[in-house]
């Protein structure tokens, strides 16, 4: 498994602890990122996508229901909703990352840690999500 895809998985982990215990403290999930990751620059960048996806949840979540038609965030399921969370975050607010890169990343931990339709749904959230490249401005007319 890439790093950045170790980090990614380590971090829906702990995106999923805070989801069922909202008092989980940052500190120890600092210590569970280094511990699980065991290389400092990894457990950085996972400690920007976890506080950041913390950070933003709300407007993150506002993004997720004008979306996903007939689902509100809180019936999502808990690893979906905060598989999406996390991949909002690093596409459309961090931005460090390619959309196409996120979103293939996000389904394939959908399918390890979703439902049988988990795939389809976080790519179809995502996708619609996913900022568009800019389009080149048309040529001019061949004189």
């Amino acid at each position: 498994m890439a790093r950045r895809s170790r980090a990614r998985e380590v971090v829906l982990q702990l995106l999923y602890q805070h989801d069922q215990n909202p008092a989980f403290p940052l500190a120890e999930a600092r210590q569970f990122l280094r511990r699980r990751l065991q290389d400092e620059e990894l457990a950085v960048w996972g400690e920007e996508l976890y506080v950041g996806t913390l950070e933003h949840r709300t407007a993150i979540d506002e993004q997720l229901s004008r979306t996903a038609e007939n689902w509100s965030v809180h019936r999502m399921a808990v690893v979906d909703r905060n598989l999406l969370r996390l991949c909002v975050f690093e596409m459309t607010i961090q931005g460090q990352t390619p959309a196409r890169v996120v979103i293939d990343e996000a389904v394939e931990l959908a399918k390890r840690y979703g439902s049988a339709e988990s795939p389809a749904f976080v790519n179809g959230i995502l996708d619609r999500l996913a900022p568009k490249p800019e389009a080149s401005p048309p040529s001019p007319p061949a004189e």
